[in-house]
């Protein structure tokens, strides 16, 4: 028997879908855990300290949300949050309380298995020294001189924009939100300047993206922020 992928805990109070988590994830090697209240799920991460967390929010004894960011006051443990409640706004406030991720229920084992993979990875990447040269399809960036090139072409970027794109190389596969990005790249007394970000966003796609209209690299999540696709 192969070596298991890592120890998922599955935070989640209907019988139905921690079935359906629990076989979906144990047929790709990860051992699950359980729990279906915010007091089992504080417990279970505390102890079993898992790899990630996948979390509803609406749990019998509070909201998914108060378990996010208890979790956040000792751990970086990947979480991604798998809830009904879909509007913009919901999603929002689920990553900047911390998460790393955000699955509309009903969604297709395929999806949640492949983010799952990159919460991991982005997790695995941080723990260790980081590369300085960072591929994602045809465009590579060297974190530390400051380039980047397009498919062996040098790109020349503002200040601006590369502060931008080496942020999100950073969390390259991880969404970040409208107010993340202007509080890392503008600072704290931006983060009522959306517009910023997309403007920015379209001088970027210009430069790095075949047909900026669809884009493949810089990607964006409506309404909630953008990502970078995931390295390769």
């Amino acid at each position: 028997m192969s070596e298991p992928r890592g120890t998922i805990l599955v935070v989640e109070d209907e019988p139905q879908m921690r079935r359906f988590l629990r076989a979906s994830l144990g047929a790709e090697g990860y051992q699950v855990r359980e729990a279906w209240t915010v007091a089992d799920g504080l417990r279970e991460a505390a102890a079993e300290h898992p790899d990630a967390i996948l979390l509803d929010l609406g749990l019998p004894d509070g909201d998914g949300l108060e378990l996010l960011r208890r979790v956040r006051e000792w751990s970086q443990v990947p979480v991604i949050v798998v809830s009904a409640r879909g509007r913009e706004e919901e999603k929002v406030a689920a990553l900047d309380a911390g998460a790393d991720d955000y699955l509309p229920k009903p969604f297709g084992t395929k999806e949640l298995l492949a983010r799952l993979r990159v919460a991991l990875r982005h997790a695995r990447a941080g723990s260790t020294p980081g590369e300085p040269v960072l591929a994602v399809g045809p465009l590579r960036m060297d974190l530390e001189r400051h380039e980047a090139a397009l498919d062996g072409r040098p790109v020349r970027l503002t200040p601006i924009e590369w502060r931008l794109l080496a942020l999100l190389a950073a969390h390259a596969g991880k969404v970040l939100t409208h107010a993340q990005i202007l509080r890392q790249v503008w600072g704290p007394n931006a983060t009522a300047q959306s517009h910023y970000v997309r403007v920015y966003m379209a001088e970027l796609r210009k430069k790095l993206e075949a047909d900026p209209s669809r884009p493949r690299l810089l990607l964006t999540e409506p309404g909630v922020g953008y990502r970078l696709a995931p390295p390769a």
